[in-house]
């Protein structure tokens, strides 16, 4: 019987011919990734262990991006822990500030991660990789100690669940919608444990942007990993990048599925997950008169060049409505150059929004924009949980950056031809 891509991945890096869904297996990693909030954990379980190195100094890699810039004496520690980790094991890939960024928008950009690789992060988000047609997961911080120690991890291999979408994707849909959307369909226990494998026509028409996007949230449905097949788009994108030789894995024509589940996106509207799940999910012309008071647009999620594009062309030659704190924060210093560059900063800024260097603080209710009790944000993060982004009793709604540029003008959760007909 064939396998799915994720199968074979994991077979690879197993030295196996053949996995079954369940099995389990010792897999060497391509790549370890910690961050300020994560890695401070691992490294004290690492340093229990008395090495004196880890498995390949190139191979892992530490992002302070959470709480940094740092916000008080607690987050500067912490960075200060992973900085001082950083130069004794020499590690070759520590990003600083002013030279890192959101570490899911920086590793791919780096050329550190490639089609075929299997990578751990102690970070549920790490499997914003499946975009390059690699095998990412998060885990555990004493996990990531493990694999900085060994160069190792175990898994179980997921059983995976097609997602097919066909047709054309109607203007302001994005795959930011198509994510929303789907998990809206399965809920986010939907694909527990399981490879969430990304494709047809409408997906192979996808920028590499939006093939992030939609990775990203797989952990949204309670996924093992998203993952796309690597394509022209995709090989283009890492062609110019990778500091490494890769291989490509696809799904056999006769691998086995746990579901296939089939959307036609012509038919889609911009999506908004309402409070307090990323499954309670509506279409934007159904979401009401929501007013809010702050708009969030960035995050792993949605953080990118394209991103910054789209929020642009609502907002040029507008005003943030007076009553809307507007946030933007490109997810890496290059993305920031180049928003400088393509003159989208001078568009927020005369627009009335605040541009940030690259952070997650807002996301995790970390700082640069933490809500107070009863205020309303819509953001383009990936969490909406109770409290995510400041006091128990905020609300945030989830939405791509067309829709939260558009709400930022309007004040209340709005549609993006309600600004530019």
């Amino acid at each position: 019987m064939g396998m799915t891509m994720t199968e074979k991945i994991l077979a690879y890096h197993a030295g196996k011919d053949q996995v079954e869904p369940g099995e389990l297996i010792s897999c060497r990693v391509d790549l370890v990734l910690g961050n300020d909030i994560t890695a401070p954990v691992a490294i004290a379980e690492f340093e229990k262990l008395g090495l004196t190195r880890v498995f390949d100094n190139e191979r892992v890699v530490l992002v302070p991006d959470h709480f940094t810039p740092n916000k008080d004496i607690n987050s500067a520690e912490q960075a200060k822990q992973v900085r001082e980790f950083a130069r004794a094991y020499s590690i070759e890939n520590y990003f600083e500030v002013g030279k890192m960024g959101i570490e899911h928008c920086l590793l791919p950009q780096e050329g550190l991660v490639v089609p075929g690789d299997v990578v751990i992060g102690a970070d549920s988000h790490t499997c914003t990789y499946g975009a390059l047609g690699a095998f990412a997961t998060g885990v555990g911080s004493t996990d990531m100690a493990a694999g900085m120690a060994t160069g190792e991890a175990w898994f179980k291999v997921p059983e995976t669940m097609k997602f097919v979408y066909y047709g054309e994707l109607p203007k302001w849909v994005s795959g930011k919608d198509l994510i929303l959307h789907t998990i809206g369909d399965i809920g986010v226990d939907g694909a527990r444990y399981m490879a969430m494998e990304f494709t047809g026509e409408a997906i192979r028409k996808l920028s590499m942007d939006n093939r992030f996007t939609m990775a990203n949230m797989a952990i949204e449905a309670g996924a093992k990993n998203g993952i796309f097949e690597a394509d022209e788009i995709t090989l283009d994108y890492v062609n110019s990048r990778a500091k490494r030789p890769y291989r490509v894995f696809t799904s056999d024509p006769d691998a086995s599925y746990y579901e296939v589940r089939e959307y036609d996106v012509s038919k889609m509207e911009p999506q908004v997950a309402f409070p307090h799940s990323p499954e309670n999910v509506r279409p934007v012309s159904q979401a009401g008169n929501v007013s809010i008071d702050q708009v969030v647009i960035g995050s792993c999620t949605n953080g990118r060049i394209e991103d910054l594009e789209i929020a642009a062309s609502i907002l040029k030659g507008k005003k943030v409505h007076r009553e809307i704190r507007t946030i933007i924060i490109p997810g890496t210093q290059e993305i920031y150059l180049e928003a400088l560059r393509r003159g989208l900063v001078e568009i927020f800024i005369e627009a009335g929004a605040a541009v940030s260097t690259p952070t997650c603080g807002p996301c995790l209710g970390g700082h640069m924009g933490i809500l107070a009790k009863g205020e309303r944000a819509v953001a383009t993060t990936n969490r909406n949980f109770v409290g995510r982004m400041g006091h128990p009793e905020s609300e945030v709604y989830l939405a791509s950056p067309a829709v939260a540029a558009a709400s930022a003008v309007m004040g209340r959760i709005a549609a993006p031809w309600e600004v530019v007909r």
